[in-house]
C-alpha cells in the first residue's frame, strides 16, 4: 500500500498511571516504542496491559503521566484525533454490512469518494486474501476471515499506529499459529508502528521486535524476545517467558570440590554460575527444561511422567523433592518410577526475598 508522508510515528509513555477510585491499576509506566517497531505487551490476566492499550487509544482516560504519538502529546485528544487504528479480539464488525462496507466504513464517514474507497479496500483485500469475500456478510465467514476483515478495516485507515487487543484469542490453536505469521508478515510489508497485547508468551516471543513484560500494573522488563529469554531480570520474567516454564529450585551457596555450588535441602548439590559468590547465601536456582541434560555425572531424579512430542521428549521428574521438567532431543527409554541423572548445563540465580536476578 502506498504510504502517505507522516511524522515519525514513535510512541512514548512517560510515567503513565491509571487509578479506578482509590485503586491504582497501572503504576507509572515508561515505554519508548520506535517508529515502525512491533511492540508486544505481555503478562497474565489483570496485569494492566489492555488498560494501557486503551489509554494509548484514548478509550480510557489516563490518571497521570504523558502519552506521545508521532511527537504529539495526545493525553487530551479524542481517539479519532490520534491517527490510530485498533483491532479487537471480538472483531467488532457490523453484521448488516458486507465485507467491503465494513472495511470502507471509516472512509465513508470521512467523505471519501466511492472510487477512492474501492481502491484502498481492494489493496487491503489483496494483501489479506479477501478479494473473493468482499460481497459476503460477517456471518458467512470463518473466525479467521472475520479477523482478517477487522485488520483490513484498520489498514485502509492508513494510521500512524496499529493497536491489537488480543486479536487471536477467539481462534482455535492451529488458526492462531497461522494468523500469528500473517500479522507478522503484514507488519513487515506495511512497517507501521504496532502495539500488540496478549497473555500468550509464545505469541509475544514469535511476533515482537520488543516485548514489555507486565505484572500487577508495572513493567517487569523490556527488551527483545531473546534478551528476555537469555537474561531475565527477575523470577517473574524467568518463569513467564519460555515454554515449558523455567524450573526453580531453592538452595544455599556452598563451596564444593568443583567450586561454588548450590546445596538443596536434602543435600543434593547443583553447579552454580561462575559469577556466584557469598557462601551461605540462600538462593533460588533457575534452569530451563532444555538446559537439563541426561548425563552420568548429573543429579539423581525420579521419572514421574514421560511425554514424547515427536522432535522432543518432556520428562517430568522429582529432583530433591521439587518438581522439574527436562526437555531432551535424544531418544531414551524412560520409565515412570525409574531413576535418571540430570545435569543443569546453564543455571540462573535469583534472590528469594525480592526475586531479583543475582
Amino acid at each position: 500500500m502506498e504510504r502517505r508522508q507522516l511524522t515519525m510515528a514513535a510512541v512514548n509513555l512517560k510515567g503513565v498511571f491509571k487509578s479506578f477510585g482509590s485503586t491504582r491499576v497501572v503504576h507509572g509506566v515508561d515505554i519508548a516504542i520506535a517508529d515502525g517497531e512491533f511492540c508486544v505487551l505481555v503478562g497474565p490476566s489483570g496485569c494492566g496491559k489492555s488498560t494501557l492499550l486503551r489509554m494509548i487509544a484514548g478509550l480510557e482516560e489516563i490518571s497521570g503521566g504523558e502519552i506521545e504519538i508521532g511527537g504529539r502529546v495526545v493525553n487530551n485528544m479524542q481517539p479519532k484525533e490520534r491517527d490510530i487504528a485498533m483491532v479487537f479480539q471480538n472483531y467488532a464488525l457490523y453484521p448488516h454490512m458486507t465485507v467491503f462496507d465494513n472495511m470502507a466504513f471509516s472512509m465513508k464517514l470521512a467523505g471519501e469518494t466511492r472510487e477512492k474507497m474501492r481502491q484502498r479496500v481492494e489493496v487491503a483485500a489483496n494483501i489479506l486474501g479477501l478479494m473473493e469475500y468482499l460481497e459476503r456478510y460477517p456471518r458467512q465467514l470463518s473466525g479467521g476471515q472475520r479477523q482478517r476483515v477487522a485488520m483490513g478495516r484498520a489498514i485502509v485507515r492508513d494510521p500512524q499506529v496499529f493497536l491489537f487487543d488480543e486479536p487471536l484469542s477467539n481462534l482455535d490453536a492451529k488458526l492462531r499459529v497461522q494468523m500469528r505469521t500473517e500479522i507478522k508478515e503484514l507488519h513487515q510489508r506495511l512497517t507501521t508502528t504496532s502495539i500488540y497485547v496478549t497473555h500468550d508468551q509464545i505469541e509475544a516471543m514469535t511476533m515482537a521486535d520488543k516485548i514489555v513484560v507486565m505484572n500487577a500494573g508495572k513493567t517487569e522488563q523490556i527488551g527483545t524476545p531473546l534478551e528476555l529469554y537469555d537474561n531475565p531480570a527477575n523470577l517473574f520474567v524467568a518463569g513467564f517467558i519460555g515454554s515449558p516454564a523455567m524450573n526453580f529450585l531453592k538452595g544455599r551457596l556452598v563451596t564444593g570440590a568443583t567450586g561454588m555450588q548450590v546445596q538443596m535441602a536434602d543435600g543434593l548439590l547443583l553447579p552454580a554460575p561462575d559469577s556466584a559468590a557469598l557462601e551461605g547465601r540462600e538462593v533460588v536456582v533457575g534452569v530451563r527444561p532444555e538446559h537439563l541434560s541426561v548425563r552420568s555425572d548429573g543429579v539423581q531424579a525420579e521419572v514421574i511422567v514421560v511425554e514424547p512430542t515427536g522432535a522432543d521428549t518432556q520428562i517430568f521428574c522429582k529432583l530433591g523433592g521439587a518438581d522439574v521438567v527436562a526437555v531432551v532431543r535424544e531418544r531414551h527409554e524412560f520409565k515412570p518410577g525409574k531413576a535418571i541423572r540430570l545435569y543443569p548445563e546453564l543455571t540462573f540465580l535469583f534472590d528469594p526475598s525480592n526475586g531479583a536476578r543475582l
